[in-house]
């Protein structure tokens, strides 16, 4: 199960996350997203782990738990929505121009 977690700390690191829900049972994957130019934390990333009802017991365990001076945002990630892969700009009209006479 992926599990999502917002209101990281910029200090938190990825091994943090990792001991933090490993208590918790076996941890597939831990991933801190950063911003793509500066390399730093946007402030949430994503925990998979194997078993579900262990992925549930980190979920309700952790939520609103604090980590590092950060009250934490803990639930399961929802899939991206087809809104936001695009990227560019959606229909609309062509700025300037007009017609001309």
């Amino acid at each position: 199960m992926n599990i999502y977690v917002g209101n990281l700390s910029p200090d938190v690191t990825e091994e943090d996350l990792r001991q933090t829900f490993e208590v918790f049972g076996q941890i597939a994957s831990v991933n801190i997203i950063k911003d793509k130019f500066s390399g730093e934390s946007r402030g949430f990333g994503f925990v998979e782990m194997s078993a579900k009802a262990e992925a549930q017991s980190a979920i309700e365990s952790l939520n609103g738990k604090d980590l590092k001076g950060r009250t934490l945002n803990v639930n399961e990630a929802r899939p991206r929505s087809e809104k936001r892969r695009g990227g560019g700009r959606s229909g609309g009209t062509r700025r300037g121009g007009g017609r001309r006479f």
